[in-house]
């Protein structure tokens, strides 16, 4: 049963075979774990080719062009019935197999601001222009090449071994989930009334510190609600040799800083997880002058809606408060990019787990804790469909072995020196996908 946990190690050690030695699992029947790694490993070269060339051709979140239309090329040839431009720039690809529940599978498809530095020989060498107009470089920092290659490959398998399921999947690549308006353009746009409304939703996302070859869950929350906000403070500008003649927002800005802290520190319970962390400072021009305005953006991070609440609250209260105090205008609060807490449903992840384990091994799949990173897939959870998200472990063992004994940390996600491995972990990540959606869905009669 757990024939590929007994060759990871062999895996890692042979880089010319990173799947599996053709004839290792010949005799394997289909339905059993052996089959799934023969499969895979069939299907090697393919998988490899086309994470190669996302990572290679990355685009920024609203400019998914050229990815949403391999998407659906890719799609197409799994047989799916595909629509495009659904959210702007959305694809949805639709696998009927007669009757049964439907299971959504979704993918994000954009890329970061980042210079990439792992040198590997498909790195991506992509400049473009970022909303302000600068010139950027652009990588999949946060493995959703990686996700695609999954979610294709995922789709592909289930077009190769129709009679072991029946119902409906609903394949979704979805643009812009780093700046979290991709999943609400898609919604709005019908996702669940143009297409067939799902009975569970299911992700799976990159994991910078898990090993390769195995997955992690958790049930509950497992990312936080996040929001950016933006806080403007005005002052009253001119000479720094005659600030009695000003109102200075710099200064506002330094008590505002300091004082934010305290709202995690003295107003939060202690037990409940809390962010709030100033990101950005901009205001002034010269040494000597002191400007009208300062404007600083900020990020908060939570699982309970109260907390959240009270962290927003808190912000605008201290903000007005010290304006006040000081004589200046009241302050503008805004808030953006704002999505809930990712909460894997407790009784879809009841069902899932033990088929994460039949996909890739039981002693594969571990359980994990929540973190403060946000996602916009918690919004696939309206209408109250059930969703579940899993992370893909991506790092060779050896790598993390190594980096546990010199004391230092593995690049995270978003670093310009992220690079998962991409064999084993696309064969991972395709099987236990796989595994999710078959198990959930009845057998063809």
């Amino acid at each position: 049963m757990h024939c590929w946990t007994k060759l990871v190690p062999l895996l890692f050690l042979l880089s010319s075979t990173p799947f599996l030695a053709p004839n290792a699992v010949a005799d394997e029947p289909e339905g059993t774990e052996g089959h799934a790694v023969r499969w895979s490993a069939d299907h090697q070269d393919e998988f490899l080719g086309l994470y190669k060339h996302l990572h290679a051709h990355p685009e920024l979140s609203n400019h998914e062009y050229e990815t949403s239309e391999r998407m659906a090329e890719e799609l197409r040839k799994a047989g799916a019935e595909v629509t495009t431009k659904v959210g702007k720039l959305g694809v949805v690809g639709v696998l009927k197999n007669g009757t049964g529940p439907v299971v959504l599978i979704r993918t994000d498809m954009d890329a970061l601001p980042v210079v990439e530095e792992t040198g590997l020989p498909y790195a991506s060498k992509v400049k473009a222009k970022d909303p302000a107009g600068r010139e950027v470089g652009v990588m999949h920092a946060c493995g959703h090449d990686m996700h695609m290659t999954c979610f294709i490959g995922t789709a592909r398998w289930l077009a190769d071994h129709k009679a072991r399921w029946s119902g409906t999947v609903v394949l979704v690549a979805q643009p812009a989930e780093e700046t979290v308006d991709g999943a609400s353009a898609l919604l709005k746009d019908g996702l669940y009334t143009r297409f067939p409304k799902p009975n569970y939703a299911l992700a799976l996302h990159c994991n910078s510190e898990g090993a390769a070859g195995t997955v992690l869950y958790k049930s509950g929350p497992l990312l936080a609600h996040s929001s950016s906000i933006n806080v403007l403070f005005r002052g009253k500008g001119g000479h720094g040799a005659w600030p009695n003649k000003t109102i200075d927002p710099i200064v506002l800005s330094a008590l505002a800083i300091l004082d934010f802290q305290t709202i995690v520190s003295r107003e939060v319970e202690p037990l409940q997880p809390a962010v709030l962390t100033v990101g950005s400072i901009h205001g002034g021009t010269k040494h000597n002058i002191i400007p009208d305005e300062v404007r600083l953006q900020l990020t908060i991070r939570s699982f309970r809606e109260d907390v959240h609440q009270t962290l927003i609250d808190g912000i605008k209260r201290r903000a007005k408060g010290l304006a006040q105090a000081h004589r200046a205008p009241e302050p503008t609060v805004t808030i953006e990019q704002n999505v809930p807490a990712t909460i894997n449903d407790a009784g879809l992840t009841e069902k899932v787990a033990p088929l994460l384990g039949k996909g890739i091994g039981e002693s594969n799949v571990k359980l994990t804790q929540p973190v403060m990173g946000g996602e916009d897939f918690s919004l696939y959870s309206e209408q109250n469909v059930p969703i579940f998200m899993f992370w893909l472990g991506t790092v060779p063992p050896e790598k993390i072995a190594e980096a546990k004994a010199k004391g230092i940390n593995l690049p995270a996600l978003h670093s310009a020196l992220y690079a998962p491995a991409p064999d084993v972990s696309i064969s991972t990540g395709i099987r236990a996908m796989s595994a999710a959606v078959i198990g959930l869905l009845p057998p063809k009669s």
